[in-house]
């Protein structure tokens, strides 16, 4: 049958992550204060590292960067998956949800190449340090981090480039809680061909690349370590990675299992699980992590508030 034959899917209506009546309510409540802890949390971290000169270095320019990135997906997703638990259906209008996947994939993939880069300036501080002022210098920063954006853009331009060609004429219901692209491409009417070949390249690139390179900085980090004599200078250089590999391994673990896994119903509803992890919980964990295993920023909030009660007294 002719593309030109369907009708046109103006609309379509977001599955939710569960049908059951009875966690509607504890799911929202539970969502919502996620979600005002990921937007507190990653706030305070942005404005944390601007009022602090201590934390004016690389390694804290790319962390406000990530909690940039973090809030505006969480902010991305959220809001509207919050709306299926308090609506009989979810209904999402054609342009919102082009719109919710163009912002989607352009973050996700901004996300992916933001961590190895965070990887990469560990490994250089670690095993060249000497060079690290040279190697990381504010200019340097400010070029990678456009360049992450930028690949972001490209990647996500495409991604969405392919979507808009899908003929959509199917049921208009989206087994997902938001405009994933695996269940949109389920609804088609038309070959997604050229979607999945699209799909395989940039997913070579953007995920395979940035994981890569964090692997080879780690592995480069390891050998440095090993060369330490002392087991406190050991534990020291170790200590500056420790956060950044968890939240590494809390993303891309949960990101590997939605996307390859077998694609069957089962699978499908454990992927909206597995999607909870990477889209929402880590923004949420990326500032609690960064906090509380993190030196440099309990001595630089701790130096705030003690700076602000100091005001608060003289001002009495």
């Amino acid at each position: 049958m002719a593309a030109g034959n369907h009708s046109k899917v103006t609309e379509f209506i977001l599955a939710g992550l569960t049908e059951a009546p009875e966690l509607q309510l504890p799911l929202f409540l539970f969502f919502l204060g996620v979600y005002v802890f990921t937007v507190v949390g990653n706030l305070s971290m942005i404005t944390l590292i601007r009022l602090s000169s201590h934390l004016h270095t690389p390694r804290y320019y790319f962390l406000s960067s990530l909690s940039f990135i973090d809030l505006c997906y969480s902010t991305v997703i959220i809001p509207k998956m919050l709306v299926s638990f308090v609506t009989e259906k979810n209904i999402i209008s054609y342009p919102e949800c082009m719109t919710q996947l163009y912002f989607f994939a352009f973050l996700i993939i901004s996300e992916c190449h933001m961590l190895a880069l965070m990887a990469y300036d560990r490994c250089v501080a670690i095993c060249k340090p000497l060079l690290y002022n040279v190697t990381m210098s504010y200019q340097v920063c400010s070029w990678v981090v456009v360049e992450v954006y930028m690949m972001g853009l490209i990647g996500d331009t495409a991604h969405t480039g392919c979507i808009l060609r899908v003929v959509f004429c199917k049921d208009k219901i989206v087994s997902h809680y938001f405009c994933d692209p695996f269940p949109l491409l389920e609804l088609s009417c038309s070959s997604t061909y050229i979607n999945e070949v699209v799909s395989l390249c940039f997913s070579i690139f953007n995920f395979l690349a940035p994981t890569l390179t964090i692997l080879g900085s780690y592995v480069s980090i390891i050998a440095s370590i090993l060369q330490i004599r002392s087991t406190e200078g050991r534990s020291k250089a170790f200590s500056t990675c420790s956060s950044h590999i968890l939240a590494v391994t809390i993303f891309y673990g949960s990101a590997t299992f939605v996307y390859l896994q077998p694609s069957n119903v089962s699978s499908m509803d454990q992927g909206k699980v597995s999607s909870v992890f990477y889209t929402i919980i880590v923004p949420m964990l990326i500032p609690l992590i960064y906090s509380l295993r993190n030196k440099d920023v309990k001595v630089a909030l701790n130096k705030i508030i003690e700076k602000r009660l100091s005001c608060i007294n003289e001002d009495f």
